[in-house]
């Protein structure tokens, strides 16, 4: 037997080299489908040191390793991992059985790596690198069951920082199997030890409710939410579970982040939660969030853009400009990029509208000029029409959009809809319809569209056509909390149906907790159920949220009705002071015959 120490470093070194450069953990995840997950991290000093004799190389066990690295890389997977797999048996180098695993991973036989990792084991029954190699591939293989004793295993290994590393891991790596209840089910059996301990226990609730959020549990995912923050008020992976699950229409879990955000959030985690409200059109919430991560993170330059277009909204003109200056401040630092053209151009065009809101025309279309108009043509040509529309220069307006070069089918439907926008803004439905009409008819599966052809629809009294759209809508899409909310309300506004009124837009609620306009097409059809009381809680909850003309002249009525005169005059004072043109205050006001 030939023993040179040099042959055998050599060999190993060979051996080591091929399976880490680069390390199958670094690399990044492939698309579902494409490639196996990276495999885990070695576990520090988890296989026992091996003795002289143990790794004592014989020219033919030298020259089998070899052959098995030259067969791997010259494309002959399978023999290069028989001759590994071979060598680690006869030789018992732990570091052989990871290798001859890796070349199983590398070449997307899983199962082939199973065997390997199995004789790892047996060789090596304490081995940690093992069983997390067993973990991996077992969960890569979508046998979530057999993966039990294993995670239990590497949970009860793994200590301190560790220890929450891999407990938060857990989601991501069982993020494949097919069975998500089972999965989750598994993940919260094997982590029952831990869901108690004060330190990891918020973790380990957190990793559980993501779990079942994954399996569309959204119950139990709430539940654990709960657990967690209940734990630690302030932990960031509970919070954003709950924003998850708010987004996804639990209401109830916006309740969890009231502790949390009254702390010290993370500002990404409190930015979530205004886009949710702004989602849901409660600006006054999104507006104290905005403000809170204004103060606490003054550099976070996307809060001072919608700073800018909630104040703007609320017709602080000079906060709206205040806020957009900061936004530009910060946006001139930083490196040149699409990105950071897309955000100037946002910015030009609020300016804009700050400027025409203040009648400053000419000043609107300066900050258009400032406005590339390579990147979005479109975008600053509308904002040009609608500034030529206020200035009673509507056919103007116009020929600027439709003159607006278009590249393609969709940039074409794109420009039919910023017309119908400027005819309608210009109270011009008829028209605004027959051009939204031809967008639709281009796109009939496009929501979006098809619920802005729905509302021009009813502008122009084709209310069964508006219903038909809204019913198509909520057919393809059942939680469009908007087409729910517009059907329930079209009905509503009629009287007819109210009782399908009620349950759609109670629907479009549950879907979008506390928007204040479905909360004011609430409060109208229990007004027309003739139950007054609670229409005018509804109605003044709706319009503390959102003073809107439109809410206030449904408020207006409702005082009117219950004879509360003077109540009423001065709800609709205020729905004038926000926009005298509404088009259902004014009717309200001549149907009634008030003179606020």
């Amino acid at each position: 037997m030939l023993q040179i120490s040099r042959l055998r470093a050599l060999a190993l070194a060979c051996v080591l080299a091929a399976g880490a450069a680069p390390p199958l953990w670094a690399q990044q995840p492939a698309a579902p489908g494409d490639a196996l997950p990276p495999a885990p991290p070695e576990a520090e000093d988890s296989d026992p040191p091996l003795s002289d004799q143990d790794t004592a190389l014989t020219a033919e066990l030298f020259y089998e390793l070899l052959l098995s690295e030259m067969s791997a890389r010259s494309g002959d997977a399978a023999s290069g991992y028989a001759l590994m797999l071979d060598a680690a048996r006869r030789s018992r180098d732990p570091r052989l059985y990871r290798r001859a695993a890796e070349m199983a991973l590398q070449s997307r036989s899983a199962e082939s790596a199973l065997l390997a990792i199995r004789a790892w084991s047996d060789a090596y029954p304490d081995s940690r690198d093992a069983n997390r190699y067993l973990l991996y591939v077992l969960v890569t293989l979508n046998r979530p069951n057999e993966s039990a004793e294993p995670l239990v295993r590497e949970l009860a290994a793994a200590q301190g920082r560790e220890k929450l590393s891999t407990v938060r891991a857990l989601p991501q790596l069982y993020a494949r199997v097919s069975n998500k209840a089972a999965a989750a089910r598994i993940v919260e059996a094997a982590l029952q030890p831990e869901l108690s301990h004060p330190a990891v226990g918020p973790a380990a609730w957190t990793t559980i409710g993501r779990m079942y959020l994954a399996a569309g549990d959204r119950a139990r995912a709430l539940e654990a939410a709960r657990h967690a923050l209940e734990l630690d008020h302030t932990e960031d992976g509970a919070a954003m579970l709950a924003l998850a699950l708010l987004e996804g229409g639990v209401g109830e879990a916006e309740a969890l982040l009231g502790p949390y955000l009254a702390d010290t959030p993370m500002p990404e985690v409190r930015m979530a939660y205004a886009r949710i409200l702004l989602e849901s059109q409660r600006l006054a919430d999104a507006q104290v969030q905005v403000d809170a991560i204004t103060r606490e993170r003054p550099d976070a330059s996307e809060a001072w853009l919608i700073q800018g277009s909630l104040r703007l909204q609320a017709g602080d003109l000079d906060g709206a400009d205040a806020a957009l200056e900061e936004f530009i401040r910060q946006l001139e630092g930083a490196p040149p990029s699409e990105a950071r053209e897309r955000a100037f151009t946002q910015a030009w065009l609020l300016r804009s509208r700050v400027a025409e809101k203040r009648g400053d025309y000419a000043k609107a279309e300066e900050w258009l000029q400032r406005i590339d108009s390579s990147a979005d043509p479109l975008a600053a040509q509308a904002r040009r029409a609608a500034l030529l529309a206020r200035q009673g220069k509507l056919t103007q307006g116009r020929a600027l959009i439709r003159a607006t070069p278009t590249r393609n089918a969709q940039e074409e439907r794109l420009k039919l809809q910023a017309e119908a926008q400027l005819l309608r803004e210009a109270g011009e439905y008829q028209e605004a319809y027959e051009l939204q009409a031809k967008a639709a008819a281009q796109a009939p599966q496009d929501n979006d569209i098809a619920y802005d052809l729905a509302m021009l629809a009813e502008r122009v009294g084709r209310f069964q056509e508006a219903e038909r759209l809204l019913r198509a809508i909520i057919e393809r899409k059942a939680d469009h909390h908007h087409a729910l909310n517009a059907l329930g309300y079209l009905l509503a506004d009629r009287g007819e149906r109210l009782l399908e009124a009620r349950r759609l837009i109670a629907r479009a609620l549950e879907l979008a907790p506390g928007d204040p306009f479905i909360t004011d097409s609430l409060g109208w059809v229990e007004f027309r159920l003739g139950n007054r009381e609670r229409a005018l809680e509804l109605l003044q909850q709706a319009f503390r949220t959102q003073p809107d003309a439109e809410i206030a002249a449904h408020l207006g009525e409702v005082h009117w009705a219950l004879g509360q005169r003077e109540q009423a005059l001065e709800v609709w004072r205020e729905g004038l002071r926000i926009n005298e043109r509404n088009d259902v205050l004014q009717q309200t006001l001549r149907r009634l015959g008030a003179r606020p």
